[in-house]
């Protein structure tokens, strides 16, 4: 008896063990094995892109004639630049390397890569066949090559590197620790802020200014031309004050919406200051840069008028005392100055110098970028509403 008893008693912290053990294997397992929402969404937001990019600008498509899968046997083009090779590829990469890392963990290892080239191939062959039908654009095998170059480069990548993005990554670590678990879909739209300046803007953090193109749209459909904006506005009435006014208001609205987007999805131990310089820092950084290259050298901080600094000045005041408030509080403050912004950039009438300072656009390399950049330039307040209006907060159980 005292022998079972004592092989029972001797048994128990063994058992326990095991026991441990395997909570901590089941425990971790999922963590390990987790999927990164955050990869999925950048996948479905740069997918878009490619679309709109390779489509561009959407308009006058017309049957030539011509099987859209005609290009495949053409001979490669003689004219063409190192520059749009490079595009090409460049381009392709992120694809390559997001829809690995979107897979996992359904699939990884070289089924993730053979899959993903695979995909990524048929993508831009069916974008190159579209092309067929938009008399802007020239289909080109040269352009399958490369691009499928840049999605087996953007896959080896991913499946080289999955295991510092996924997994116990350091990064996932800092993402889990600093943001909150609905961040995966707010990271990327503020993410896309910065990129969002690239296209020249009649106003600083002008984004989402579509009575323009409406009234395009409109011209060509009535087929005489359509201004939308001379319903608001009688131009020759127009002060310089209105125009400084609906610039500072754009400016410090933007601004504001924009980086309590970041603020309200972070935790009370992230650096918060840090984040939102960086990320003012970025985007300025991203407009002088775009400037620049559109316009000459001389012209890199053209953006900079006294209505936008004191813009950005406001907005930075209202950020000072936004920055303390609950989430909830900024989430909707972020959706109110946004809404402003883009309601005052619609209803602003057209600013002359800006039209001025846009016949001077160099035509170079780089607005080969257009249709992406103006993507972008559109809709990103449509993105960032999206997100902060997301029925997810609702189960948010960020700290506070």
């Amino acid at each position: 008896m005292q022998g079972a008893a004592g092989d029972g008693c001797g048994k128990l912290p063994y058992t326990k063990a095991m026991s441990e053990s395997a909570t901590l294997s089941l425990t971790a397992s999922p963590l390990r094995n987790k999927a990164s929402a955050l990869a999925r969404i950048a996948l479905l937001f740069y997918g878009l892109l490619i679309v709109y990019a390779s489509l561009y600008p959407l308009s006058g498509w017309r049957d030539n004639g011509l099987a859209p899968w005609a290009y495949l046997t053409e001979h490669m083009p003689r004219y063409w630049t190192w520059f749009d090779l490079c595009a090409n590829v460049v381009g392709y990469i992120p694809l390559g390397l997001l829809m690995v890392l979107a897979l996992y963990p359904l699939l990884r290892g070289m089924t993730a890569l053979f899959l993903t080239i695979a995909t990524g191939i048929l993508i831009a062959a069916l974008m190159e066949a579209l092309q067929t039908y938009l008399p802007s654009r020239v289909p080109s095998n040269l352009d399958l090559l490369t691009n499928t170059l840049g999605i087996a480069l953007g896959a080896g990548l991913g499946t080289l590197v999955h295991h510092l993005f996924l997994e116990h990554s350091r990064l996932r670590t800092l993402r889990n620790r600093w943001f909150s678990d609905q961040a995966s879909r707010g990271l990327i739209v503020v993410g896309l802020w910065p990129l969002a300046q690239i296209y020249p803007q009649a106003y600083l953090f002008g984004h989402g200014q579509l009575l323009p193109i409406v009234s395009g749209w409109l011209s060509d459909w009535m087929s005489t031309p359509v201004d939308l904006s001379q319903l608001f506005w009688d131009e020759t009435n127009i002060s310089v004050e209105q125009y400084l006014l609906a610039e500072a208001i754009i400016t410090a609205c933007s601004l504001t919406g924009a980086v309590l987007t970041l603020l309200c999805q972070m935790r009370n131990k992230a650096p918060k200051t840090g984040m939102a310089l960086l990320l003012v820092v970025a985007a300025i950084a991203a407009k002088s840069m775009a400037s620049a290259i559109l316009f000459t050298p001389d012209n890199a901080f053209t953006w900079l008028t006294p209505s936008a600094g004191g813009g950005l000045l406001i907005g930075a005041v209202m950020l000072a005392g936004l920055s303390v408030a609950p989430a909830l509080a900024q989430r909707r403050a972020a959706i109110l100055a946004l809404a402003i912004s883009f309601m005052v950039v619609n209803l602003a009438p057209a600013n002359p110098y800006f039209l001025s300072t846009l016949q001077e656009c160099v035509q170079g390399k780089f607005l080969n970028f257009n249709g992406a950049a103006q993507f972008l330039s559109l809709w990103w307040p449509f993105f960032a509403l999206w997100f902060l209006t997301h029925p997810t907060h609702n189960t948010d159980q960020k700290d506070v």
